[in-house]
């Protein structure tokens, strides 16, 4: 038994020191300007990431492809990138404005553009957290790519497998392939890939896309040539930094934007000097639950609020939204789309304009008539852009040269994160949140509590939180550690110690809003990456979401309106 122990303590002492390798190496490859993931210079971050062998990447240590994983990054990559030989990460330098046509990808807001056939450029906003997220991506299909080469390559000329002229020959074919063409073509691939026929026919359409149904051996193939160029050529793939992004990066240029342009909003509208409660939220929740009720007012009659609440999340009724959206935008909403590059848009209620009566949670009306407070929701963070939109949030507004501190009554934030104990939808109380890779914690007084959110169909629990450098680079062992040991952690999140390192630095350091600011954390588990099968790359919640996130935000708007 002690052995045991002292085994896994040591695989998660092992753990923790890659990860930590991992970022002091993103940190000098990015300050360097360049590097090649599969020459001397990305050496140390495969061999971390090998070693670490996050829960997210399945079976990347092993000689099969891992086809989750693959499908979990390309997700969050660009359409395309897999061709690229060249991948250049950028600020904001202006290629909105040109003939360059931005590629969004699927699971993540940023934009991307294919300069020509050989490169990709992505622009990065968040900060830092976004690059050390590509990278990480980046070295995981790199790896993968050799792993494809290995396996066709016959000898030192470059020969190759029969498998490998077959796939060649599909993925070129100008005409649409028939299902028998297909399948002989997966038969191939899946020689290529070392997995078997049916696991490669079960994720085939989740590749797919309108524009390239045959998109899984599409990848495989660019993969695999680029890593036979690599080999055979020593035509290495480079990743850069460019010189503008290298100079703006931790300088808070698009937060400081963001903020200044909701400070004028709220100027603008009289608004900047009444209570503001600020919640990190998604953009559906608060707007629904203050106006369903009134918008959607037969469907409410008929089924329960949950089910209302859960058609409204489908993606086929978006009549029903746009109907709670015309409610809210009559009634008192500001909307702020986002223009500033962090990719964060903004709702602001102006409660003096809402009409209480028809809600269907519980309020103060003396209270709402005297304060007159105002909910500013603000979409989700990435990582540390979470420091950088709270902390420029929070500073004093200077119209006409006029100091006004804003009057923030509460901050909230809600949002998805991991769970180790319990399961996918169940409830995640904060009580302390501890930074990954640093000695830094932030303990708080948090105004929910386990009780507040009980008894409504959903497992709740209580605890230290711990933020990660990354969701991708978590294994079992790191976090089996951090739950059996005396931090007793409760899940893993991004943000949460960045959002409360800018509110202590505001209320209790700088002074720009009141010490006793009140804050609610509260976060619904999408994944229990100590249950194998139930990581993030296993795919979405679905309506499992649902229940758990208007239990939150229900009791959220609670406690502001009471």
């Amino acid at each position: 038994m002690k052995d045991k122990k002292k085994h896994e303590r040591t695989r998660a002492q092992e753990s923790t020191n890659a990860i930590e390798r991992m970022y002091i190496t993103m940190r000098h490859l990015f300050n360097r300007g360049f590097y090649k993931p599969m020459g001397i210079s990305g050496e140390t971050l495969r061999q971390s990431l090998l070693l670490l062998r996050p829960e997210i990447y399945g079976s990347i240590g092993e000689e099969k492809a891992e086809l989750d994983g693959l499908l979990y990054v390309m997700d969050r990559l660009p359409m395309g990138i897999e061709e690229c030989t060249f991948i250049n990460l950028t600020s904001d330098e202006g290629y909105s404005n040109s003939h360059f046509k931005a590629i969004i990808p699927e699971k993540r807001r940023r934009n991307c553009y294919r300069i020509d056939s050989e490169q990709m450029n992505i622009e990065i906003t968040r900060g830092r957290s976004e690059i050390y997220d590509i990278l990480t991506h980046l070295t995981f299909l790199f790896v993968e790519s050799h792993k494809i080469s290995n396996r066709v390559i016959i000898d030192e000329a470059g020969s190759t497998t029969r498998d490998w002229i077959k796939l060649e020959k599909a993925v070129f074919s100008k005409n649409k392939l028939t299902q028998t063409e297909r399948e002989i073509a997966l038969s191939h691939t899946a020689n290529i890939l070392g997995r078997t026929f049916n696991e490669l026919t079960e994720i085939y359409d989740d590749f797919a896309v309108a524009s390239q149904p045959e998109r899984l051996l599409h990848i495989v193939y660019w993969l695999g040539k680029l890593a036979i160029e690599e080999q055979i050529n020593n035509n290495k793939r480079t990743v850069t930094f460019s010189p503008v992004l290298r100079e703006r990066l931790g300088h808070h240029i698009h937060g400081e934007i963001w903020a200044d342009t909701i400070k004028n909003v709220l100027y603008k509208n009289g608004l900047l000097e009444r209570p503001i409660h600020i919640i990190s939220a998604n953009m559906h929740s608060v707007m629904n639950t203050l106006f369903a009720p009134t918008a959607l007012k037969p469907l409410m009659a008929k089924k329960n609020v949950f089910e209302v609440y859960e058609d409204l999340s489908k993606g086929s009724n978006g009549e029903l939204r746009d109907k709670v959206t015309k409610e809210a935008l009559q009634n008192g909403m500001v909307f702020i789309p986002d223009s500033s590059g962090t990719n964060i848009d903004v709702q602001i209620f102006d409660t003096d304009k809402m009409d209480f009566s028809k809600t269907d949670i519980k309020i103060n009306k003396t209270l709402l008539d005297s304060e007159k407070p105002v909910v500013l929701v603000m979409d989700y963070a990435f990582g540390e852009q979470a420091y950088e939109t709270i902390d420029e949030l929070l500073k004093p507004y200077k119209p006409k040269g006029k100091k006004v501190h804003l009057n923030v009554a509460s901050i909230s934030i809600m949002g998805k994160a991991g769970i180790l104990e319990g399961g996918k939808g169940d409830i995640m109380i904060p009580t302390a949140h501890i930074f990954e890779g640093t000695a830094d914690n932030y303990p708080f007084h948090n105004e929910l509590s386990k009780k507040d959110l009980e008894g409504q169909g959903v497992d709740v629990y209580e605890g230290a939180m711990i933020t990660v450098l990354g969701t991708s680079l978590q294994n079992k062992d790191i976090l089996k550690f951090f739950h059996n040991s005396t931090w007793s952690v409760i899940g893993l999140e991004m943000e949460g110690a960045h959002y409360q390192k800018a509110i202590q630095a505001a209320s209790k350091v700088r002074g720009s809003i009141s010490p006793d600011v009140k804050v609610r954390y509260a976060y619904y588990a999408s994944d229990n990456p100590l249950e194998t099968g139930s990581t993030l790359a296993s795919g979405g919640l679905g309506t499992t979401g649902v229940r758990p996130t208007y239990i939150i935000t229900r009791k959220i708007l609670e406690q502001l309106f009471n």
